[in-house]
């Protein structure tokens, strides 16, 4: 009987595992959307498609912040090859080259810091979007799979 309720509880915390890695795989996903629609938002503005308005730039690089601060810890060991729901998934090159994926994180923490700092009209934010979506694009390239 021992052994039984031994191997049950084994097999619900496996289970609970499991769940957890899905809920981090899915926290990431949902921080890299939220990206594209601010980096779109902030966009638009450069473009001149919509009016600079200061609130939603600063709303959009606090995302932006949120993400750089989150992402060190969302791509764990646990979590390598798991399969998400859309059309990209997390490289194993993450894993592979982790000091590489970490160094990315820093340049995109550091350009979304100066871009707090000084996007403070149209002129500035294109300056500021133009080097947050270098390093996006840059980490994309290397540590992102299209499925």
């Amino acid at each position: 009987m021992k052994r039984v309720m031994l191997v049950v509880g084994a097999l619900l915390l496996g289970a609970g595992a499991v769940v957890a890695q899905q809920d981090v795989v899915k926290e990431a996903q949902t921080l890299m959307k939220g990206n594209g629609k601010n980096a779109g938002a902030l966009g638009a503005m450069v473009k001149g498609d919509k009016p600079y308005e200061q609130a939603t730039v600063d709303a959009a690089l606090g995302q932006l912040d949120d993400t750089a601060r989150k992402l060190p810890s969302l791509f764990p060991e646990s979590t390598k090859g798991m399969k998400p729901e859309g059309d990209f998934s997390a490289s194993p090159k993450i894993w592979e080259d982790k000091a590489g994926f970490e160094a990315r994180i820093v340049s995109f923490a550091k350009a979304v810091t100066e871009a707090k700092a000084k996007a403070k009209d149209v002129d500035s934010l294109k300056v500021s979007l133009g080097a947050i979506g270098k390093e996006c694009g840059g980490c994309h390239e290397t540590f992102r799979l299209k499925i």
